[in-house]
């Protein structure tokens, strides 16, 4: 037989193809079994043991001993006795909680619809990608920065409750007469609503800058040719697309404005007559200064349960929305 005539060689056997320099079977899901196999699988979790051990020492177990304070009468080196559910009964039947628990929502109430409404104004002022905007922007947002207690001692010298003090003189300029704010009844919650709105304001302005980039740019450009005003375009195209971001901000600050107690601690402590008293100071008094611990236990667990309930049912009502 000729070479011409020779019969074709035979297709090489199946099996698997040579492997490339540099090819890494698998992808990550290979390279995570392997990392599993050689004993690297808690290489991240060394990295995460430092804050895990402090959360858990200095959050996760201080939590479980209130929870156990809070069916207890507590008598420091005497040893605690099971009361059950006394201390409940007592926090709910007491008038002053309830004054307490009442002024918390409306503080909350207050403080988080200002701090959306304004967040969302001085986002819409200062949406843009100028140098000058990104200054502006830096500076507005220096009172989420300053410590609380700082920033409540300058709203204390301001709120002077004589006609020389800062706001006073403001208000005489206008034929105003002067106020006691803090000083006031009437006017101390109010007072401290502003506070917590100007603190917390530029926060929420943050987020929102964030969204409105999420924002179709189309959209505001067909409504401009359709005629809407500025304010129509606000209403109808940037406020529908941050109906997510608002959300978030509702649910953080609303989690905020209960658990407020820096700012009516350092400010009235509660007063005057009980007008600005909150479930935070109503429990640090009754804890450290009465020596109540098993009582402020179980205001603090019954706060917590209620931010979590308010969570909770946000959350159910943003799934059926987005359905």
């Amino acid at each position: 037989m000729s070479l011409d005539q020779a019969e074709p060689a035979a297709p090489p056997a199946a099996g698997p193809s040579p492997r490339k320099p540099g090819r890494r079977d698998g992808g990550a899901a290979g390279l995570l079994g392997r990392s599993r196999r050689s004993g690297r699988w808690w290489t991240p979790w060394l990295f995460l043991a430092p804050a895990l051990i402090l959360f858990l020492y200095f959050k996760f177990i201080p939590m479980a001993n209130a929870l156990t304070m809070s069916f207890q009468e507590v008598q420091p080196y005497l040893g605690n006795k099971w009361v059950g559910t006394d201390n409940y009964a007592t926090v709910l039947r007491s008038h002053g909680f309830r004054e307490a628990a009442w002024h918390t929502v409306v503080l909350a109430a207050g403080q988080t619809a200002g701090s959306m409404a304004l967040g969302l104004a001085l986002a819409l002022l200062m949406e843009g990608q100028s140098r000058r905007l990104k200054i502006v922007r830096s500076a507005a947002f220096l009172p989420v920065v300053v410590p609380l207690a700082v920033v409540a001692e300058l709203w204390r010298i301001m709120y002077h409750p004589t006609g020389d003090g800062m706001l006073n003189s403001l208000l005489g300029m206008v034929g105003m007469g002067p106020s006691g704010f803090i000083n006031d009844p009437d006017t101390s919650m109010a007072s401290i609503m502003l506070t917590g709105v100007w603190r917390g304001a530029p926060y929420d302005m943050m987020i929102i800058l964030a969204g409105l980039t999420s924002v179709d740019r189309g959209l505001y450009e067909a409504a401009k040719v359709d005629g809407a005003s500025r304010w129509q375009r606000v209403w109808h195209v940037a406020v529908p697309g941050l109906r997510s971001v608002f959300s978030i901000l509702f649910i953080l600050a609303a989690i905020r404005g209960l658990r407020v107690f820096t700012e009516v601690f350092l400010l009235t402590n509660g007063g005057p007559d009980g007008s600005t008293e909150v479930v935070m100071t109503l429990i640090y008094k009754l804890g450290l200064e009465q020596n109540r611990l098993g009582v402020g236990a179980a205001g603090a667990v019954l706060l917590f349960v209620a931010t979590l309930i308010l969570t909770v049912v946000v959350q159910l009502l943003r799934r059926r929305e987005s359905k």
